[in-house]
């Protein structure tokens, strides 16, 4: 099941997306709808259907209640580009992983735009991302458990201002500003996807592709990831996780290629879809 946010006649709406329609669910909004954990008799109860040109989407948690987890340098090829980018910023000798968080007062929707923040922002790139959206409150949990704690996935689009995030020495402040964290363009319910999720992962700048890999290529598993996490910490329903993005940034170039105003960046995620914007 494909699940969205949408905007239609001035209103927010959640529905289940099919074809080129959207069905509204009896949900105030897709944190209530995860917390219900009650997906099934929501969608029984699923109202006509809404010509996709009737609607905007928006993304799938416009306002996540907590700040996104996020894995740095979680595919061997990123890992290796980033360290030549800057040594002393990302240089990992071990396996352990990277753990950072990134603020979203509001997430981008699909179609929307990447703040630029000019005068702040000499480079700024981008990084294509499988997110994953918990349905259950997490703790303790076992690595070989983790999927039954998932409530699905979706694509984030982990913007970066490298010279804010490499001069403060870390990641927050340069991975968390306005407009830095495109989202959806839906939700894909667990069950649509075998776990653990070995998808096609790609991202293109105007139609040149950048980034491709597969999400199988993850360095720390979404597993491991969870195991460790909850071993020390309690992770709420509707937590979203970025788990990584594979070589292909901006600042993996020589020289780098960062982005630039009018700049269209899609990210596609296979089963999932395309969340593309634009550079304002």
């Amino acid at each position: 099941m494909k699940l969205v946010t949408y905007l239609h006649s001035g209103a927010e709406h959640v529905g289940v997306l099919g074809g080129h329609a959207v069905r509204p669910l009896p949900c105030l909004d897709m944190n209530a709808l995860i917390e219900s954990g009650d997906l099934a008799g929501m969608a029984a109860r699923a109202g006509e259907e809404i010509p996709l040109e009737e609607v905007a989407l928006l993304a799938p948690i416009p306002r996540p209640r907590q700040d996104v987890l996020c894995l740095g340098m979680n595919y061997k090829a990123h890992l290796e580009e980033a360290a030549g980018y800057d040594a002393g910023a990302f240089a990992k000798e071990r396996r352990v992983a990277v753990y950072f968080s990134k603020r979203v007062s509001e997430a981008v929707p699909p179609e929307g735009f990447i703040q630029s923040h000019r005068g702040l922002v000499e480079r700024l790139d981008y990084e294509a991302e499988l997110a994953v959206v918990l349905g259950r409150t997490a703790r303790n949990v076992k690595a070989a458990e983790a999927g039954d704690y998932i409530f699905g996935y979706t694509i984030v689009n982990d913007v970066s201002a490298r010279d804010v995030q490499t001069d403060h020495k870390q990641w927050y402040f340069g991975k968390s500003l306005d407009g830095f964290t495109p989202m959806g363009p839906c939700i894909v319910t667990a069950d649509e996807i075998a776990f653990p999720p070995a998808l096609a992962i790609s991202a293109r700048v105007n139609g040149e592709t950048r980034q491709e890999a597969n999400t199988a290529l993850l360095i720390n598993s979404i597993g491991e990831v969870l195991e460790e996490l909850t071993a020390g910490m309690t992770l709420l329903p509707g937590t979203i996780i970025a788990t990584g993005t594979p070589a292909g940034v901006g600042m993996g170039f020589d020289p780098p290629r960062f982005l630039r105003h009018g700049d269209v960046v899609e990210c596609e995620i296979e089963g999932i879809g395309v969340l593309r914007n634009t550079v304002d």
